[in-house]
C-alpha cells in the first residue's frame, strides 16, 4: 500500500526556493532526501514568519521532528523554481503536523507532498513537553 498525504485548501505560508546541483540524484533530478532538505529549509522559514525557531517556540520549549513522509508527484531538475507550501493541523496535546506541497513554479506541476509530525520538546529536561496554547494559536492562523 502507498502513502497517501490529502491537503487541504489553504495554506498559511509559502516559499520559493531553487533546486540546486546537490539537491539531484543520480537520474538527474530531485532527490528524496533533498525533497526532506527543502522542506526543512520552508520549515525553518516558516517558523522564522511567526517569530519562532525549532529551538524555541514559547516558554523554554522547542521541537522536534518525529516521523516524515513524502509523496513524489513529478520530477525537479537542476535551476527549477519550487513553490514550498505549508500548513499546520491534527494539533495534539504535544505536537502537530506539517503538511507541504511542492510545485514548480513555471509550470504549476505538483512535484511532492511531504507531512512531517513535530513534538514539543523541553531540551533542558530532554523530554517531550505539551504544546504551549500560544504556539498553537500562531500555529493554526
Amino acid at each position: 500500500m502507498r502513502v497517501k498525504i490529502d491537503l487541504p485548501l489553504n495554506f498559511s505560508f509559502f516559499i520559493e526556493l531553487a533546486v540546486r546541483v546537490k539537491d539531484l540524484n543520480y537520474a538527474d533530478h530531485l532527490s528524496n532526501d533533498a525533497v526532506l532538505s527543502l522542506a526543512h529549509e520552508a520549515r525553518m522559514a516558516f517558523m522564522k514568519h511567526l517569530g519562532m525557531t525549532e529551538l524555541q517556540i514559547g516558554d523554554g520549549l522547542g521541537l522536534i521532528m518525529a516521523d516524515a513522509a513524502i509523496v513524489f508527484k513529478s520530477e525537479a531538475h537542476y535551476g527549477d523554481v519550487l513553490l514550498i507550501e505549508i500548513v499546520a493541523q491534527e494539533f495534539t496535546k504535544a505536537g502537530f503536523e506539517l503538511l507541504y506541497r511542492i510545485s514548480q513554479v513555471q509550470t504549476q506541476k505538483e512535484v511532492a507532498r511531504v507531512k512531517t509530525g513535530m513534538v514539543c520538546f523541553d531540551y533542558v529536561s530532554r523530554k517531550v513537553a505539551f504544546l504551549p496554547e500560544k504556539t498553537r494559536i500562531l500555529l493554526e492562523s
